[in-house]
């Protein structure tokens, strides 16, 4: 080795670079250049007919061994942390529900949750093959034809049955259940091809629908469970509270719209963006989207969106199927803009939350949705092409482009201020132009003696009949009918709102009736309203829809805007179906107030519960033309029956009062 040293070539023996190059490498381990190792007793020097190359091995060598060790057996050592860590969490969580269960039940749901999908994936990866031997018997074309007629016949039967028993008490469902018949009669004359509807598909959307509205409406281990989920949803979005307070400050945070709800979107889609990067969100749509394509048999890419639409936004979801856009056909095309106009977001929906809207109805109806889109898509735009996406193995979904976590969450924040922006903008806007529709209408009917004409009015008028069908008491139809009309012409948000001021009001224990107008809807109304709202079915989403798609297939953008309006109207329809089977289904719950013990009490404020027991008190009084009113059951000859009248004329107006 040659080394210049002013200019002169000085020529180093190998033995001399080895003893230079281990000086340089050693000197921070403990051995100065000479290549003796520093010690705190002694400095010993090494014996001086080893060579540098040896030396430096020995010292090396546990390292080396140990390295060596542990990648040999790193396997072994990943599966005892791995045990370690399972009987940690056995233990804290068999500590935790034996302490107190009712405390620990949301901890009990999620550790359930993990164990199937353990279970499952085990089952899968080493008996899959054998359980798929087992159905091959089953896919007989002979036999699938058998099977697929007794099933028809034994839920047609099943069908009527329920109905004929169910409605036998509260024979207003039935109105809801022609409201179904209704619009889908309706959207069958509107479609494209009446002879290529495939009716396997409609009508395992439609039953999908019915099966989940009954176990979640009906059911009690269904409506408990997505209560309780909606409870927990609702406590972790006050955890927005934290850091919008610290931001704008108490006051703003309890008394500004603006400050309530809007960080919410913030905080929702910064958690959303975790959970698209940790893959959860993929995995939940992938196994939604294979079950509907299973059992509806549409193409994978089709449910895909639609299935992603439960969770994403409508110019999100057909971001997973990118790639495929290009090649898909117009049927698809027509079921991922229906998927996306009868859905809600899931960062939306925490906003829709935020304005004390019941959060188990909103994700009921907002999962609801995804297998009656399908349905209804396919119903009025069937295929007649040749899709190029029928396989079996569906469409792989890729995860997050962040590098990690914390640019994940990052990310989700950053993006959630543009969405938190439109709707602000889409509020102050909207409500603005209501106002000034509603100016100019009251404007034009003073001018021929037509008092508060208003465009809330005008839906009231047209949309009541609809609104009937769907299974709204005839008293709460023209409420209701604003709100659907308020909707679909103008904005979901605005609709939102307005149904949580008549929420509101109910709540608060407003009279029913003030000066001949209703100020607000019964519980079954408000649940059915819910319904029908929630879906981006409305004219401004057609120029989000058709903007969003087009950045991604500009090549596409006649074929987009030749199916867009269709795709809007069979949305909005999928909401009021929606509505039709929250009519059929739902029945009223929780123990009855007990007037009697209720009225026995002390009370000065308005609620719910005192307008319901004084108007019921009020409707088993009567005067018989003497000084002191005479009760009817259950209030007769109770001592405190007088004193609980006078109080309730205090805070409301009735004919027993004067």
């Amino acid at each position: 080795m040659e080394k210049t040293n002013g200019g002169e070539a000085i020529t180093l023996s190998t033995e001399e670079t080895g003893r230079e190059n281990l000086g340089l490498e050693l000197t921070e381990e403990g051995i100065n250049p000479e290549g003796t190792r520093r010690t705190e007793d002694q400095g010993h020097s090494l014996e001086d007919g080893l060579g540098p190359s040896t030396r430096q091995r020995r010292i090396l060598q546990p390292y080396t061994r140990a390295r060596s060790f542990c990648k040999t057996h790193a396997g072994l050592f990943k599966k005892i942390l791995l045990s370690l860590l399972c009987l940690a969490y056995a233990a804290y969580f068999l500590a935790a529900c034996i302490l107190d269960f009712q405390r620990a039940l949301a901890l009990f749901v999620l550790t359930c949750l993990v164990l199937f999908v353990l279970v499952c994936h085990i089952l899968k990866k080493y008996f899959g093959e054998k359980l798929t031997a087992c159905l091959k018997p089953f896919k007989s074309s002979c036999l699938k034809l058998w099977m697929k007629w007794v099933f028809a016949g034994v839920s047609l039967v099943g069908l009527i049955l329920w109905l004929a028993l169910d409605t036998a008490q509260r024979p207003e469902q039935l109105i809801s259940f022609a409201g179904i018949c209704m619009f889908v009669l309706i959207l069958f004359a509107c479609s494209k091809h009446h002879s290529a509807v495939s009716w396997r598909t409609v009508l395992w959307g439609l039953g999908l629908q019915f099966v989940f509205g009954i176990l979640v409406i009906r059911t009690d281990p269904g409506f408990n469970a997505f209560q309780w989920l909606g409870d927990q949803i609702q406590i972790f979005l006050n955890y927005t509270v934290a850091g919008s307070s610290f931001v704008f400050g108490d006051t703003l945070i309890k008394n500004v719209f603006a400050f309530q709800s809007l960080p919410i979107i913030l905080f929702f889609g910064c958690m959303m963006s975790i959970l698209y990067y940790l893959g959860f969100v993929q995995w939940i749509v992938q196994k939604v989207a294979w079950f509907l394509q299973v059992t509806m048999g549409t193409t994978p890419t089709e449910t895909l969106a639609v299935a992603g639409n439960i969770f994403v936004g409508m110019t999100e979801a057909p971001l997973l199927i990118r790639p495929y856009l290009a090649d898909m056909t117009l049927s698809e095309i027509h079921a991922v803009m229906t998927g996306g106009f009868a859905t809600i977001s899931g960062t939306v929906l925490g906003s829709f939350i935020s304005f004390g809207i019941d959060a188990s109805s909103l994700i009921s109806a907002s999962v609801m949705a995804a297998p009656s889109a399908l349905a209804l898509s396919k119903l009025v735009y069937p295929e007649v092409e040749e899709s190029k996406f029928k396989n079996e193995e569906g469409v792989k979904l890729p995860r997050g482009k962040e590098k990690n976590i914390l640019e994940a969450a990052s990310s989700g924040a950053t993006d959630a201020i543009g969405l938190a922006a439109n709707v602000a903008a889409n509020l102050i806007a909207f409500l603005a132009v209501l106002a000034f529709i509603n100016a100019a209408l009251s404007w034009l009917g003073e001018l021929v003696d037509i008092q508060g004409l208003t465009f809330q009015v005008i839906c009231s008028y047209i949309l009541r009949p609809m609104v009937f069908m769907m299974g709204v008491e005839w008293a709460d139809c023209p409420i209701v009918a604003e709100m659907v009309g308020i909707k679909f012409f103008t904005n979901e948000f605005v609709a939102y709102q307005q149904l949580s001021q008549y929420k509101n009001k109910r709540l608060s224990g407003v009279e029913e009736w003030i000066g001949g107008e209703k100020q607000w809807i019964s519980v079954r109304a408000e649940i059915i309203t819910t319904f029908s709202l929630c879906g981006f079915a409305n004219l401004s989403s057609i120029g989000i829809t058709l903007g969003g798609l087009t950045s991604i297939v500009p090549n596409r953008k006649s074929d987009l805007s030749k199916v867009v309006i269709s795709a809007l109207l069979t949305g909005a329809c999928v909401s009021l179906i929606s509505a039709c089977v929250a009519g059929i289904l739902y029945i009223p719950r929780g123990a009855e107030t007990d007037c009697v013990s209720f009225l026995n009490t002390v009370f000065t404020n308005r609620t719910y519960e005192t307008y319901v027991c004084c108007r019921e008190l009020f409707q088993s009084t009567s005067l018989n033309g003497t000084d002191s009113p005479s009760f009817s059951s259950p209030w007769e000859d109770k001592e405190f029956s007088a004193l609980a009248l006078a109080n309730c004329c205090e805070l409301y107006t009735n004919a027993v009062c004067a």
